[in-house]
């Protein structure tokens, strides 16, 4: 659902800047509030969906008040990116961030990483039964056992990198046989997470950092992450994303805001209360977090995944996997 806009924080600046977000308010509110407070800068903000909203700027056009656009998904961003709607970021900004996690063009630039993973029962499920690789879960051993949210932007771009990876007709294959599996559908990460901490349902595939944030509410929750090894396409690294409207009346103050967000505050800020993975360099990730270093994960062109997400959403619709 896009809501309306809302004021962030009352500064006293004259100076006023407009944000879309795809990420939810209890996360980017208090960073905004902090940027105000440092720059004097307001902040109006419209929550909702990032391919909702990605739509929206894309089909207002001209007439949208966007400044900057935060998306949940690199795919979304990617999208605005291909449809000419983002302008260059100032080099500044950019260079806080490795190249490979941000976008070529200079379009666009991460903010913070998630691995996907699967979270299981450790009442249900053995771990030495967990599979070595994400293709491993269409077999009948896992029969009804694994949770998916098919609707869920970070669902999608993990298959649209499997489709570029491996090709449409092994992602097709994949989904189907998931289906045909009788994997369960679930409406959002969340939903998983908490199904599986009841034992609803043994284990299913999220970002990392969900359980995580399970955990730290209750500690003896029975959920655990699992994270795919040798960089297995079911570890991918996924990263949230930032960029600047190219109709924005005020690129400075956009770009200011874009570098507040790759500040050590800020990123330190999305480690230690979202439990994410830093982005820009230099910024060490929470301690709860096992370093990226150690997990093997799989990284991927994320300027690839704007222009395929609706043929993505095609073949999930074509597999058979039921959507909330």
């Amino acid at each position: 659902m896009v809501l309306g806009l809302v004021g962030v924080s009352c500064g006293g600046g004259d100076e006023t800047i407009t944000v879309y977000s795809g990420r939810t308010e209890n996360l980017i509110g208090p960073i905004l509030e902090d940027f105000t407070e440092a720059t004097g800068i307001e902040v109006a903000v419209r929550y909702g969906e990032s391919a909702d909203l990605a739509l929206l700027i894309n089909q207002e056009g001209d007439r949208n008040p966007a400044d900057v656009f935060i998306s949940q998904s690199p795919g979304a961003v990617g999208y605005l990116a291909g449809e000419g709607r983002l302008r260059p970021i100032n080099q500044h900004a950019l260079q806080a961030v490795p190249g490979e996690f941000r976008n070529a063009g200079g379009l666009w630039v991460g903010m913070s990483g998630r691995v996907r993973v699967i979270v299981y029962n450790r009442d249900l499920v053995d771990p030495a039964e967990l599979p070595a690789s994400v293709f491993d879960l269409t077999d009948e051993r896992f029969r009804g056992r694994v949770g998916v949210a098919p609707a869920n932007g970070s669902f999608q771009d993990f298959v649209t990198a499997m489709r570029e990876v491996h090709s449409d007709g092994v992602a097709l294959e994949w989904l189907t046989a998931l289906e045909a599996n009788d994997a369960r559908a679930y409406a959002n990460n969340t939903a998983i997470v908490q199904a599986v901490g009841r034992g609803d349902v043994p284990m299913g595939l999220v970002n990392h950092y969900y359980n995580l944030r399970a955990k730290a509410e209750d500690p003896g929750v029975a959920s655990e992450n699992y994270y795919f090894p040798d960089r297995d396409i079911g570890s991918l690294l996924i990263v949230t994303a930032i960029g600047v409207l190219s109709t924005t009346d005020v690129p400075e103050l956009a770009d200011q805001l874009v570098e507040f967000m790759l500040s050590e505050e800020a990123q330190r800020f999305l480690s230690e209360q979202a439990f994410e993975y830093p982005l820009a360099a230099g910024v060490a990730p929470s301690s709860v977090l096992p370093p990226l270093s150690s997990l093997g994960v799989a990284t991927y062109d994320f300027d690839r995944l704007g222009g395929g997400l609706e043929r993505t959403k095609e073949l999930i619709d074509e597999s058979g996997l039921e959507s909330f």
